[in-house]
């Protein structure tokens, strides 16, 4: 009597779970195709760039684009007047006093102490604001104030931990600015905040070759989960806001 062949099962193989990131949509033109569709939702992000690199219009307008899909948006500033400030954002059409009236939108004119104190407090008004109002959006402009009150390294580095830890708390996809030059070896006043960023994008105001003026570049240092673009981008501001030029700059840029 002939033995039966066994046949042995091959194993399945386990199939590797890719893990979905929801993406927010920026608003500013081009530039969501440089990160995979837009910022991770929840996410802390980090704009650095010098004075009129466009760090303030950038991150209204992003602020905007949640405005346009149904979202609640807080923008907190240590810098701007209310009054000014809305008058300014109206050149390129963004009516900020109706979208307050509305209840869209908040503006917060905050001290740098009183951002310390709400951290002693494990919240303050700025959470109050972003639980009742049910806030997705959040703009701070520019935590580079906030970082002077701390002489000591240590202190920075604990405020900075501590203000990222209640961002994440909150549910909000967030955007920092940050007054700095991009060109410098040291970026940021404490590395905490490069280190605690899930993304890190630099704004240039430069001069593309001598005698000549001044121009706008943008690049994506680094944005985690995503396989953003390693290039450097023109980037222009017109009546609509910031917009990225689709191909990466091909020149060399000088500080």
């Amino acid at each position: 009597m002939k033995k039966k062949k066994v046949v042995k099962e091959k194993p399945v193989k386990k199939v590797k779970k890719t893990k979905f990131i929801k993406r927010i949509t920026t608003g500013i033109n081009n530039f969501d195709s440089l990160i995979q569709g837009g910022f991770e939702k929840n996410s802390t992000n980090l704009l650095v760039g010098s004075s009129g690199s466009g760090k303030t219009i950038f991150a209204v307008q992003f602020l905007i684009e949640g405005i346009k899909k149904g979202e609640k948006c807080l923008y907190v500033t240590f810098e701007e007047k209310k009054d000014e400030f809305y008058k300014n954002m109206l050149d390129f059409g963004w009516d900020l006093a109706k979208f307050e009236n509305q209840g869209k939108f908040v503006f917060l004119e905050y001290t740098p102490e009183k951002v310390n104190t709400m951290l002693e407090e494990g919240g303050g008004n700025i959470e109050s604001i972003v639980l009742k109002k049910k806030i997705t959006r959040l703009v701070i402009d520019s935590i580079t104030s906030f970082e002077l009150l701390f002489e000591e390294e240590l202190k920075k580095r604990e405020a900075a931990l501590e203000l990222f830890g209640m961002l994440r708390k909150w549910d909000c996809t967030s955007l920092l600015t940050y007054e700095g030059e991009p060109f410098s070896e040291k970026k940021f006043a404490s590395h905490t905040l490069e280190f605690e960023s899930d993304s890190i994008i630099l704004l240039y105001f430069v001069r593309a070759g001598k005698e000549k003026e001044r121009e706008r570049y943008i690049e994506v240092l680094k944005m985690r989960g995503t396989k953003h673009s390693r290039r450097i981008y023109s980037l222009s501001i017109n009546k609509s806001g910031v917009v990225i030029s689709k191909q990466p700059f091909s020149g060399k840029i000088e500080e």
